[in-house]
């Protein structure tokens, strides 16, 4: 399977059961633009989302594949352009018998990858959230580094991130002792 529009969305009931069947996705360069817009990116260069699609047991599939790109995001310290290769390998688990839990409040079902089996799955829909969650959260340039701010009053002593770790009293108590 290739990029066309058409061939993103897969009907899971019109797949055979037989086999795996193969999907790879690469955006056009118009594609590209779009999701560098809607995932906050100064630009997005490449993207490939291939693997394969398998049936399990008599309902079930399993998306296995491999997400490459090459992603441009401003520094969160500096706001230069940082360039990031992404290579993610992609799992999802769509399964007939799931459910979302009904409480207001839930755990989170350790299996991360099981969702509700769709009548349709949209492909491109798939890599855009494999990409958005494997973005860098806060990239930063080669070299920068985040200061530490400090503020207080005058003439108070500033708390600084050193003196509120739990253990830093006591390396001054060990100190006063050995002297």
């Amino acid at each position: 399977m290739t990029a066309g529009a058409d061939a993103r969305v897969i009907r899971l009931a019109d797949l055979t059961v037989k086999r795996p069947t193969g999907f790879d996705l690469e955006p056009g360069a118009e594609d590209l633009g779009r999701l560098a817009d809607e995932l906050g990116l100064l630009a997005l260069r490449k993207l490939r989302f291939s693997g394969t699609l398998s049936p399990v047991g008599k309902r079930d599939w399993r998306l296995e594949g491999d997400l490459g790109a090459t992603v441009v995001q401003p520094c969160v310290v500096t706001l230069d352009p940082v360039t990031t290769r992404i290579e993610e390998k992609v799992r999802r688990r769509y399964m007939a018998e799931f459910s979302f839990p009904e409480e207001e409040e839930a755990e989170m079902p350790e299996d991360d990858e099981a969702e509700p089996l769709p009548a349709s799955l949209d492909l491109a829909e798939v890599m855009q959230e494999a990409l958005a969650l494997a973005l860098p959260a806060f990239p930063r340039a080669e070299g920068v580094e985040l200061g530490e701010a400090v503020f207080t009053e005058p003439g108070a002593e500033p708390m600084t991130e050193e003196k509120v770790k739990p253990f830093a009293g006591l390396a001054d108590l060990k100190k006063r002792m050995e002297e």
